[in-house]
């Protein structure tokens, strides 16, 4: 599910990186790794538990930014008699981690791995989740092997997984594959995500769920200086993320059939929660009919166009509230579904950045093998659900901050400057102070100092009266 992204383009200034490093120190988040764990991890690098299953001779192709070297999800599309068959290897992690080891510690005190502008702060070490344990292209390693059938309207038929020996191909990038399925040059597996994404898009508006194609925050370098603006998603992004889904809510079934899991829920956003977002429509002039539904709307938005790409970013707020529900005794759990994937769903598809997903992958190989999950699975269950939080809340203090840091640094030389915005927000008790988007550069900030209530749903001139990258504020008043 979309958070905030936020990256970098060429080098950024000196003092925008310092800024971000500084607050790394400043949250106090993990630096390098001790010494006993990186020596862990080199001898599990050099000699993992091997699978007997040998799938070497299914090409599997990866999708993935650019520069990313820890790739945890490869797949292979085929039709089929009756419609698609999927193959999905996902990074076995417990090949390398060793339960109750210095790797195995280290992961459930990093929960997750964390993101910045400019670099991130791994869960694993890079020897692993960038080297050994990754689905890199013409690398032998060990994963986790689902294979889930599909019928010719997408609608799944069967799903297993099991451990295998896979072998990545090539490793795409969105660009390239969205490139070559427009220009029919695509093999036909590659092919295959465009219709096989669309068809799993179509079950999910069938089911009433809902994927928020989130634009991501970009800087970028223009003649010396550097701006924010958006990224939009392509089609392609799209369907890949329909695959994790597809595996996602096939782990999820697994473990309820089983009696035991951890899914990752949502509950329905509360009538408050989608009254604030339709304050923020009628301020970015997108309208919203009352008899439509909240999904029905999302999925007539362009994330190319600002209004749009802001009311989108708006949207995250009804996924607060995400969480991990733990059951072990063989009863359906209450919370079971996520709101927005409109489906009991778990996360098992990206275990080198993310601690659950090792678990979850566990679990589901032992309800296919109808056997007893492994000891130290059941063990480390109860506090999961809390360890996740935590990691979460780390995560998303990390993006808040990573926003606020960036957009005060890029915006410093600036204050006095006037821009055009909109009112997506105004505080209860004092309506002339709110929440205001900027059409360029791509910031939403405060907006106080005024003296009458603030035109909520409408344009508006502001001037920049602060932007403090030591403080990460920034702020407006009405111009």
């Amino acid at each position: 599910m979309p958070s905030r992204h936020m990256y970098m383009t060429g080098e950024a200034e000196a003092p925008l990186r310092a800024a971000l490093c500084g607050l790394r120190t400043t949250l106090e988040l993990p630096d390098a790794f001790p010494p006993e764990v990186l020596a862990e991890a080199e001898q599990a690098a050099k000699s993992p538990r091997l699978p007997a299953r040998d799938a070497t001779d299914i090409p599997f192709f990866t999708v993935d930014p650019p520069t990313s070297r820890d790739l945890d999800q490869a797949m292979h599309l085929a039709r089929t008699p009756t419609g698609y068959r999927v193959h999905y290897a996902i990074a076995d992690v417990a090949a390398f981690v060793t339960p109750g080891g210095a790797l195995d510690t280290e992961a459930h005190r990093r929960v997750t791995t964390l993101y910045f502008p400019d670099t991130k702060v791994p869960l694993h070490p890079t020897l692993l989740s960038e080297g050994a344990a990754s689905l890199l292209p013409d690398q032998t390693a060990p994963a986790l092997l689902w294979r889930i059938d599909l019928d010719k309207d997408g609608a799944t038929t069967a799903a297993h997984v099991e451990r295998a020996l896979v072998r990545s191909r090539s490793k795409l990038d969105y660009e390239t594959v969205q490139h070559r399925i427009d220009d029919g040059t695509a093999e036909t597996p590659v092919a295959l995500l465009a219709d096989i994404g669309r068809l799993r898009e179509a079950q999910e508006v069938a089911r009433g769920g809902i994927s928020l194609n989130v634009p991501e925050q970009e800087i970028t370098e223009h003649a010396g200086a550097y701006d924010l603006g958006y990224r939009t998603p392509l089609p392609a992004d799209g369907w890949n993320a329909q695959i994790s889904l597809l595996t996602g809510m096939a782990a999820a079934d697994l473990m309820l059939a089983a009696g035991t899991g951890i899914l990752r829920t949502l509950p329905t956003a509360p009538d408050g929660a989608v009254s604030r977002l339709r304050r923020s429509a009628k301020a970015l002039r997108i309208d919203w009919p009352h008899h439509v539904p909240y999904a029905q709307l999302i999925r007539t938005l362009d994330p190319s166009e600002p209004r749009h790409a802001a009311f989108l970013q708006e949207c995250t707020s009804l996924l607060r509230g995400a969480g991990y529900t733990l059951f072990t005794d063989g009863e359906r759990p209450d919370p079971a579904t996520h709101a927005a994937v409109a489906a009991p769903y778990a996360h098992c598809t990206a275990p080198l950045r993310r601690l659950v997903d090792r678990y979850a992958g566990e679990l589901c190989l032992a309800a296919v093998a109808n056997e007893t999950p492994p000891d130290w699975v059941t063990a480390a269950l109860p506090a999961l659900p809390q360890e996740m939080a935590d990691g979460t809340r780390r995560a998303n203090s990390v993006e808040r901050e990573c926003v606020d840091l960036v957009e005060a640094a890029l915006l410093k030389d600036r204050v006095g400057e006037t821009f055009d915005a909109y009112v997506v927000d105004l505080k209860e008790k004092d309506p002339s102070s709110g929440t205001v988007h900027l059409e360029d550069p791509a910031v939403v900030a405060r907006i106080e100092g005024g003296t009458s209530k603030l035109p909520l749903g409408e344009r508006l001139r502001v001037r920049l009266t602060q932007a403090d990258p030591g403080t990460s504020k920034v702020q407006f008043a009405p111009a």
